[in-house]
């Protein structure tokens, strides 16, 4: 039985893709944004998100764990976040089958078949698991549900190669166009990404492009994005900072001070670029 780590499963979601969705947020992922709003998905181990403000002090948590509050001694196997009643103690990430995936995601068919929906596989980057997403993919092709895939298409273009065949819609995040820019901002430049669109462009059944637009970081590279999607729709992500908790609670320092776009700036960008405006954002 195929087996992967998932952080979420989102239901009734309408931003990733077309009609009502389920996302499934894989976790794990190659790149390192310096805006990431899911922090928690990049490691593909379950983590300990801890909120202090939330804790009584009960001290059950010391009642299942040595070292209650040494990040470096956790292994992540949860007991503390079980005992917590509070909800100061979370574990991002859990180990589960691809046909429990499959039969969640199903709970909803109604709600596909009437809105024109399906389930959409985000991250994270969903294809650093590509046999667990395989088969998750399957049984829901199997089951006549329509798929989509939410990457930043850094992984070997095998692995489009094995999925595009039970994909009906590639959601391509595209961050910047310069490579030198794009390593600085998510730690890996775009040489095997840039690689990848080619082959989506001519490969994907359906495509489409989104752009997590960040004021100062990557928004003078706009046009050059526009570019490498060519006809294709480009949707413009608003840059947020509503996941700036959860570096804390995972003890991290937040290190982005770009401004939040305001929703004008957002329309007139995505107008001068003849792009889509999604105010969901990044």
């Amino acid at each position: 039985m195929q087996t992967g780590v998932l952080f979420d499963i989102q239901r009734f979601s309408l931003h990733d893709g077309p009609g009502i969705r389920t996302t499934v947020f894989f976790k794990g992922c190659n790149l390192r944004c310096r805006w990431c709003h899911n922090p928690e998905s990049q490691s593909p181990k379950p983590e300990l998100m801890l909120y202090p403000d939330k804790c009584v002090g009960c001290g059950k948590c010391a009642g299942v764990c040595a070292h209650p509050f040494d990040r470096k001694s956790c292994t992540g196997c949860g007991r503390c976040a079980d005992v917590c009643a509070n909800g100061a103690r979370e574990l991002s990430g859990y180990r589960i089958s691809a046909d429990e995936v499959v039969k969640k995601a199903l709970r909803d068919l109604p709600y596909y078949r009437q809105s024109g929906g399906g389930v959409t596989l985000s991250g994270g980057e969903p294809l650093m698991q590509p046999d667990f997403a395989e088969a998750i993919l399957s049984g829901l092709k199997d089951a006549d549900v329509q798929t989509a895939i939410e990457t930043a298409a850094n992984v070997p273009t095998e692995v489009f190669q094995r999925i595009l065949p039970l994909t009906d819609l590639i959601l391509c995040d595209v961050k910047c166009a310069d490579p030198l820019l794009h390593r600085q901002l998510t730690g890996v430049d775009n040489a095997l990404i840039l690689q990848n669109i080619r082959y989506l462009k001519e490969n994907a059944p359906a495509l489409r492009f989104r752009m997590p637009y960040i004021p100062g970081l990557n928004s003078d590279e706009a046009e050059a994005v526009k570019a490498i999607c060519g006809d294709r729709e480009l949707e413009l992500m608003a840059y947020h900072t509503i996941g700036v908790s959860k570096y804390a609670a995972l003890g991290r320092r937040y290190e982005t001070d770009a401004p939040v776009p305001t929703q004008t700036q957002m329309r007139s960008a995505a107008a001068h670029l003849n792009a889509v405006f999604t105010p969901s954002g990044f």
